[in-house]
């Protein structure tokens, strides 16, 4: 992912709101196929880390992002923003399209 994308995709992000929250459980298997579901609905998504999580936001992005094969677009504090291109037929009507 270019620069470019990854600033078009966190210009996408800054109005979303988070749609998951982690908790003190930190990461399900649970959670993670919720968060796959959602990648696979929208593309881009947000989420936001509890204070009574005690990990490291930038870690549970990376544990996160390689469990559902996505990227992280952004770690900003206690938010993260997960991006996966879709690939399901089903959702292409939804795509983003990514400046080259």
């Amino acid at each position: 992912m270019t620069s470019k994308q990854r600033a078009y995709l966190k210009s996408l992000a800054m109005t979303m709101d988070p749609i998951f929250q982690v908790g003190k459980s930190s990461v399900t298997p649970e959670f993670t196929k919720a968060v796959d579901e959602a990648l696979t609905a929208r593309e881009l998504i947000k989420l936001s880390v509890l204070q009574n999580c005690a990990d490291d936001p930038r870690e549970i992005a990376e544990v996160i992002a390689d469990r559902t094969r996505s990227q992280v677009v952004q770690v900003i504090g206690k938010k993260i923003v997960l991006y996966r291109e879709n690939t399901d037929e089903k959702y292409k009507k939804k795509k983003i399209v990514l400046p080259l």
